[in-house]
């Protein structure tokens, strides 16, 4: 701990009071100094939650002051879900313990003090500058930290006040366990996140959508009425009455209760010279997943540790930092995901009370259905029973043995066994555009490896229409003639179905393949490129021509003729490519069409075109056949096509006879910065399947059993496509389901022997027994 003798701590919540704890216990003869704006018995807020799993840090860390903690907890492992219809769910095996704020802090305070630590209560801090002289300053002051807010420009801290509206409360009536109780109103749902603290109390925080806020009357008081520590009645009381019929007739209680919304605060760095920050001031993570106050207290954990190992202070907050922020940044994500379900909570209104509760269960993808099915196996034998008698898509009753990715899914005329899609990917592997031996395996064996349905890679609808010289296109008779051959097998040796994706890569055509260089122009051999503007992709791609009336025209045929190609070669579903940047894709985004005519300005005006297609194709594509369209629902860029546009063109794609959406995202502009990370499309998925009420079909680092399965029964999507991991394992659905030990499965009988020798190495049972089961 070299050089560091004086430490002085803004702020006297969990985070600086743990700290001081944790280097004082070890070094007595440090001088620790805590300043804290409040009096000693002040706490807002009711209660802090924990995990089994965050205990058992705390208990590693300091033993006193965990069993004095502990003797105050609530220990609970069940969680409760009411839904608006009246019906009750109980998911157990969570695991959960709970205090009052106010002991916590009476307990780390008196711990604290017993170690010498020199704590003064009631001392405003106004400035960094006017701080004691020490080695080094801890900003751990909160959400509105007042330490990073006067060295922003080193921490570059960035805070994105979410939109729902919620409220802290306090009840007398202890709840037995977790709950989450939802009700219906006029205005739209509220809800309320409640939790025992102590055997005198429960928290009870009441959160709702902006609109419903307004509705229900709750702006007429505004914030800067109450002073501080004086709570906003009329909230208190109209809760009360929502809520009643849960209460028993125990009131609300407010501390300094006012309405809220809640920042999430990421900053690019913890540290700048001797001071670092700690806990809110530095990083938030939404109520619902109950994690502030253990991020807060294991940042101290980890702070302690360094700073007590014999190294330069300097490399001390450097490895803070780094060892931290991975796993915050994985909370965040998680509370990230948590909040934004409940911010479209209204979507999942019309929902049945099982996949509602499912849903919100499993929202964060920390909870699982896998997981889920350790911890209470008696919850998800009711969610299996449910799932295999609802109406999602299967056109027969189903078993609840049945695993949901293996359960048929109907479109129209068109059965898929599965809900396993091999997404479209580029092959680079064509000449002059003409499908080959290579098309035949990479899709065939796809198709033998059970996937549902497997999709031919964008097939462009002219030769001027390619991404690359190596793209497959449907613009012939012959090409028309070769895709039937591949169709044929498909459907001559599996029961998959298959489907053709065509499209036009228009500003994103004269490219290199792949392995090329990718997205790069050619060196030679070029053809002219169009777009609805003249707008290159990349500072050094080909400048596009912009569209004419005549061009759209002939595009428009180009779209048709490639689809009646595409029913005479034997196809069994159509999908039109409007992501990814591609022609249609680049008339939806503004950062593409800067047009002035009928097809430009507007969402509505830059939807005309991709729609005019649309109508074509669906009049000569058979009606019992289906057509997807698959879409970029964001460009990932500031100003560019966005949620709210994606759910607004799904609504009228809906309206013009299109039977299902594949949502993918970006790919449409170089500045685009996703949001990677598992299953980092499908909220998008989520969101216009239950706003528009149709179907989806969800890609994206979709990688798993479980994925799928999470997908489904939450109602996320309909289907699930894969991409990567066919390309490693083209018989990933096969072996699904040996891993599932699915014995209806119908294995090509010319891979049965493997499949019994598969399943003797997981489950060593006699041969005949395989042999009769497989």
């Amino acid at each position: 701990m070299s050089g560091i003798n004086d430490i002085v701590c803004v702020g006297a919540g969990p985070a600086g009071l743990y700290l001081a704890i944790l280097l004082k216990k070890q070094r007595p003869e440090l001088e620790i100094t805590v300043l804290e704006r409040n009096e000693p018995q002040d706490a807002y807020g009711f209660g802090v939650v924990f995990s089994d799993e965050t205990l058992d840090h705390f208990r590693e860390a300091d033993e006193a002051s965990y069993q004095e903690l502990t003797r105050t907890f609530r220990h609970w492992g069940d969680i409760e879900v009411r839904h608006p219809s009246g019906q009750a769910f109980v998911s157990g095996g969570h695991g959960f313990a709970a205090a009052s704020r106010k002991t916590l802090l009476q307990i780390l305070s008196s711990r604290a003090d017993d170690l010498g630590v020199d704590l003064q209560f009631s001392r405003e801090v106004t400035s960094v500058a006017d701080l004691p002289e020490a080695d080094l300053i801890v900003g751990a002051d909160g959400a509105n930290s007042l330490t990073r807010r006067d060295l922003a420009e080193h921490f570059r801290p960035e805070i994105e006040l979410r939109r729902n509206k919620y409220i802290w409360f306090g009840t007398p009536k202890v709840f037995d366990r977790f709950h989450f109780i939802f009700e219906d109103t006029p205005g739209g749902m509220i809800w309320a996140h409640i939790y025992p603290f102590s055997s005198e109390g429960s928290t009870f925080i009441v959160e709702m959508a902006p609109e419903t806020w307004h509705e229900l009357g709750f702006d007429r008081t505004q914030d800067d009425l109450f002073p501080p520590g004086v709570s906003d009645e009329y909230a208190l009381k109209q809760s009360e009455e929502l809520f009643a019929d849960h209460l028993d007739g125990e009131p609300l209680v407010g501390n300094n209760s006012k309405w809220l919304q809640f920042p999430t605060i990421t900053c690019d760095s913890w540290h700048h010279e001797n001071v670092v920050l700690m806990g809110d001031a530095i990083h938030t993570a939404h109520f619902s997943v109950g994690s502030g106050t253990k991020l807060a207290m294991e940042d101290a954990i980890v702070l302690a540790d360094l700073l007590l190992e014999d190294r330069p202070l300097s490399d001390a907050l450097d490895q803070y930092e780094i060892t931290r922020r991975p796993e915050v940044a994985s909370l965040q994500r998680a509370a990230r995901a948590s909040l934004e379900w409940f911010e479209g909570a209204d979507r999942y209104r019309d929902m049945a009370a099982e996949q509602f509760v499912f849903s919100m269960l499993t929202r964060s993808q920390r909870v699982t259905y896998d997981n889920l099915r350790v911890r209470d196996p008696a919850y998800m034998r009711r969610v299996d029973q449910w799932y295999a008698g609802s109406d999602h898509g299967s056109p027969i009753e189903l078993d609840a043995s049945v695993p949901p990715m293996f359960h048929p899914y109907q479109i129209r005329d068109l059965v898929l066994s599965n809900r396993v899609v091999v997404s479209p990917m580029d092959q680079y592997s064509s000449l002059e555009g003409m499908p080959n031996d290579w098309h035949l395996v990479h899709l065939g064996s796809r198709a033998v490896g059970g996937a549902g349905l497997v999709m031919t890679e964008m097939t462009c609808v002219s030769p001027e229409g390619r991404i690359s010289p190596g793209d497959t296109g449907i613009w012939s008779e012959a090409q028309a003639e070769e895709w039937s051959r591949i169709v044929g097998f498909v459907h001559e040796n599996s029961l998959s179905k298959i489907g053709l994706q065509i499209g036009h890569s228009g500003r994103k055509g004269s490219t290199k393949l792949m392995w090329q260089g990718d997205t790069d122009p050619l060196d030679e051999g070029n053809w002219e490129i169009i777009s609805p503007s003249p707008i290159k992709y990349r500072p050094d791609s080909q400048v596009p021509r912009e569209m004419t009336d005549e061009d759209m025209t002939e595009v428009l045929g180009q779209f048709v003729r490639s689809a009646e190609l595409g029913q005479r070669a034997g196809f069994d579903w159509l999908e039109l490519h409007y992501a990814h940047g591609y022609l249609m894709s680049s008339f939806l985004t503004p950062l593409a069409n800067q047009r002035s005519d009928r097809y430009g300005g507007s969402l509505e005006n830059r939807m005309r075109y991709p729609l005019e297609v649309f109508d074509a194709v669906r009049e000569v594509w058979p009606d019992g056949k289906p057509i997807s369209v698959r879409i970029s629902a964001t460009d990932w860029v500031e100003g560019g096509f966005e949620g709210d546009d994606a759910v607004a063109f799904a609504a009228e794609l809906k309206r013009h006879g299109c039977d299902i959406i594949d949502v993918s995202t970006g790919q449409t502009s170089i500045y685009a910065e996703p949001e990677y990370g598992r299953l980092y499309q499908t909220p998008f998925s989520d969101r216009i399947r239950n706003e528009v009420g149709i179907p989806t079909m969800t890609v994206g680092a979709v990688s798993s059993i479980d994925d799928i399965h999470n997908i489904l029964v939450a109602g996320r999507a309909d289907l699930c496509v894969m991409a990567r991991p066919h390309l490693v394992d083209p018989y990933w659905t096969f072996n699904a389901a040996i891993d599932l030990a699915y014995g209806e499965y119908p294995f090509p009988k010319q891979y049965l022997s493997g499949v019994a020798a598969r399943r003797r190495e997981q489950n060593p049972v006699a041969p005949d027994a395989l042999r009769e089961r497989f």
